[in-house]
């Protein structure tokens, strides 16, 4: 929704102050000049980036349609999902996690919370580190180690998609400048037309240089920049996760581990102490 509603004040704001100012709209329409910029853009935005990347970054620019992945709700459901699975553990044992983990998308208790069982990476990633502490796993600094490697690597593939997306808009100015260029050359062909004539033929040229900049740091760019703080919110689900359990690893009583985990969050999205004790209390009983 973001996506779209700045779409909308920048095309309002550029070619509405345009149009007062006494512009003309057609001047602006050179489907050529658009051609050469964004094809360039495209190809090598091809040329420069792996088939995963390139596949990746149209699904990136798409997921920025949908509201945030991550929200309060999201976080409370987390929060409480850490609470029911280390509440399980301290009262049967580790070993009863055993089940759970091994089938989640059959598991009634990560049935109650299909937000975090409709992402499979989470899922994957909470089940992998419970499993190991259900083998006996029991040093903490160990595990943080491997979370945070795994975290790094998830987090460095997510923004890579988003530099990707910037890198291209950075050469947005330059190719408006080559489409101006070759639109100079066109009009160097019609030096004998008359003024009125070339005064058209040079204005349509300079257009290439006023999309190549427009579409830089109107569109592209901000689109980059805005796949980068989703990919910096998808690492803080995974941080708030790695708090959790490394705090019940440590020994501490279930609240308290959760608690641990509301603290790595984010002010914007994080719930209370009191709107968490609530939906715990409010848990059937597993």
């Amino acid at each position: 929704m973001l996506l779209i509603v700045g779409t909308l004040i920048v095309i309002v704001s550029v070619l509405g102050g345009y149009i007062v100012m006494g512009g003309h709209i057609e001047v602006l329409i050179q489907p050529m000049e658009l051609l050469i910029i964004a094809g360039g853009a495209f190809g090598a935005f091809v040329i420069s980036n792996s088939k995963s990347v390139i596949k990746a970054s149209f699904k990136g620019v798409l997921t920025l349609l949908k509201p945030p992945k991550h929200n309060k709700h999201g976080y409370l459901e987390l929060l409480t999902l850490l609470y029911s699975i280390f509440k399980l553990a301290q009262k049967k044992g580790n070993l009863a996690l055993e089940s759970h983990i091994e089938n989640p998308m059959e598991s009634e208790l990560f049935e109650k919370f299909p937000r975090f069982r409709a992402d499979h990476h989470a899922v994957l990633f909470m089940c992998d580190y419970l499993r190991l502490i259900t083998l006996g796993s029991d040093k903490a600094h160990e595990m943080e180690a491997l979370m945070d490697e795994e975290i790094e690597t998830h987090h460095k593939d997510s923004l890579e998609i988003a530099e990707a997306v910037t890198r291209m808009a950075d050469g947005l100015p330059a190719l408006g400048i080559v489409a101006a260029v070759l639109g100079v050359i066109k009009t160097m062909g019609s030096i004998t037309e008359p003024p009125e004539v070339l005064g058209g033929l040079i204005g349509g040229a300079l257009v290439g240089t006023f999309l190549g900049v427009l579409l830089s740091y109107g569109f592209v760019g901000p689109i980059g920049t805005a796949i980068k703080t989703r990919a910096e919110a998808e690492t803080k689900y995974y941080v708030c996760m790695k708090a959790g359990l490394l705090a019940y690893m440590q020994g501490y009583a279930p609240a308290v581990a959760i608690e641990f985990a509301r603290k790595t969050l984010f002010a914007e999205e994080r719930p209370s102490f009191y709107e968490v004790e609530e939906a715990v209390q409010n848990l059937q009983p597993a």
